[in-house]
């Protein structure tokens, strides 16, 4: 997904009702930050670092890391905790707004909530699911110059390799680089 779809999805996020609420919070953690869902389902409220702006993330190789916390990231998620999170002892960040109040049972919950975030605004024609944001962040760095050595960062990857999968992607700017065969064509 282009820059311009992801705005037009994040501005999609009503925040009239609670769900509402939250699930903006969850897009902007997915979009800007590029999270997993897994991610987003394992967060708890000690994991934010209001002082310093920070995020405190154990991603699939449970080593915590720090991330910074956009502003307006920062912001969904403050409205998320005065005006929507029910006032429960639960540790999780995310929980679900109505009765019964608890955390979701997996990071699949996270997809769906997307694929809703999708309905109501009625975003078509692009790839649905938690991950697509991941993907979509990474290439919009690689196409604004970032390298892969920054993106992986940003993405928490241990391998270079694993980074490197998101240069395939962009194909317009791999033929910019590529470079001629030499000889005959066969």
């Amino acid at each position: 997904m282009d820059e311009a779809t992801i705005e037009k999805i994040i501005a999609s996020c009503q925040t009239g009702t609670a769900v509402e609420i939250r699930d903006k919070a969850i897009i902007l953690l997915l979009a800007r930050l590029g999270l997993r869902a897994g991610d987003i389902w394992q967060l708890h409220l000690t994991d934010i670092d209001w002082n310093e702006g920070y995020l405190r993330v154990c991603g699939k190789s449970r080593r915590p890391d720090r991330l910074p916390l956009p502003q307006d990231v920062g912001d969904a998620i403050l409205d998320y905790l005065e005006q929507a999170r029910p006032p429960i002892s639960e540790e999780r960040l995310f929980v679900r707004v109505q009765p019964p109040f608890r955390p979701f049972s997996s990071s699949a919950e996270i997809a769906g909530i997307v694929a809703r975030v999708f309905d109501r605004g009625a975003i078509e024609g692009v790839p649905t699911g938690a991950h697509a944001f991941r993907h979509s962040l990474a290439t919009r760095m690689l196409r604004a110059g970032a390298g892969l050595e920054s993106v992986g960062t940003i993405l928490r990857h241990r391998s270079p390799a694993t980074t490197a999968i998101y240069a395939k992607v962009d194909i317009p700017m791999l033929l910019k680089v590529a470079q001629e065969w030499p000889g005959d064509a066969a």
